[in-house]
């Protein structure tokens, strides 16, 4: 069974755009590329034919990685701030260095935006973090094997 990713509304809405356009335009715009790239003649040994190909094989690659994640996909609703959610950005000051914080967003790569860093629910330090509020202190267990501590500092939606 597929894994199911959870989403903003905000990022379904977003990647079924680009899935739209990718499913329309862009198969018609890549078709016109490789026929106009036939029309120069031999193919073996045609560079825009060759491109073309490539950047179609990119384009179905990309059309079936957002159809499965659209179907296999839940809409969260944002928070209103005073838990993490996904969608959430966090700030975090890890133990034994309270000064230094760092700020993510909680949910799927496909979310990102602003730069910000990203956070899997999935992940140890996603988990943990989900529903948490504001001034919490969490462990979770890092990939490496230890025990890390970190605060919530803040959360947006």
């Amino acid at each position: 069974m597929p894994e199911t990713h959870e989403l903003s509304r905000a990022a379904f809405d977003r990647l079924s755009a680009e899935y739209e356009q990718l499913t329309t335009f862009g198969r018609v715009d890549i078709a016109r590329k490789i026929e106009t790239a036939r029309e120069l003649g031999d193919l073996s040994e045609n560079g825009d034919y060759h491109a073309a190909k490539d950047e179609q094989g990119k384009m179905e690659t990309r059309i079936a990685q957002l159809g499965a994640l659209l179907n296999n996909c839940r809409i969260v609703e944002a928070g209103d701030g005073t838990v993490v959610t996904v969608g959430s950005v966090v700030t975090v000051a890890h133990d034994g260095d309270p000064d230094d914080v760092e700020t993510y967003l909680v949910g799927s790569i496909e979310e990102r935006h602003d730069g910000l860093d990203v956070i899997s629910p999935a992940s140890p330090m996603g988990s943990a973090i989900l529903g948490a509020k504001a001034g919490d202190t969490l462990s979770y267990q890092s990939p490496a094997g230890g025990v890390l501590t970190a605060r919530i500092v803040s959360i947006e939606q």
